[in-house]
């Protein structure tokens, strides 16, 4: 056997243990590509029905959204007519009451000051009111020191 033969031999062997690998990898590809077409087709028959779903749920929030901005604007409206009541039933009622008010407080006083004006009531002495941190004038600090 010349040297040319062997070589021819070994070139002969590694095609085929070339061959041999390619075969393998694409016996494992078309075995990945039929698990991936699997896939892809439970996720499909899956998706369609989830899709479906999601559409209705999108077409019920849109309707709920809906009914809110109609009772929103039903809440506004009772808003302002309250708020209109309100001034009315203010300015209708409210300077008459003061004035009932103010009436039954003078005549409240009035006819308390006859009784401790009377002769069996001690003299009364004036109130003083405290203001915490405020200093009394001093033309009025000597008046007190004097009594």
């Amino acid at each position: 056997m010349s040297g040319g033969e062997v070589a021819g031999i070994l070139v002969a062997v590694f095609w085929a243990i070339l061959v041999s690998f390619l075969a393998v990898a694409l016996a494992r590809l078309a075995q990945t590509l039929r698990a991936t077409t699997k896939l892809v087709a439970d996720v499909t028959d899956q998706a369609v029905p989830l899709l479906s779903d999601a559409s209705s749920a999108v077409r019920s929030a849109q309707t709920q959204i809906d009914r809110v901005d109609a009772i929103a604007s039903d809440v506004q409206e009772v808003t302002s007519n309250a708020s209109a009541l309100s001034t009315t039933v203010a300015s209708t009622f409210g300077g008459p009451l003061v004035k009932v008010a103010a009436f039954g407080y003078g005549v409240r006083r009035a006819l308390g000051g006859r009784k401790e004006d009377g002769p069996a009531s001690p003299a009364k002495q004036p109130r003083r009111t405290v203001i915490v941190g405020r200093t009394i004038p001093a033309a009025r600090r000597m008046k007190r020191k004097k009594d």
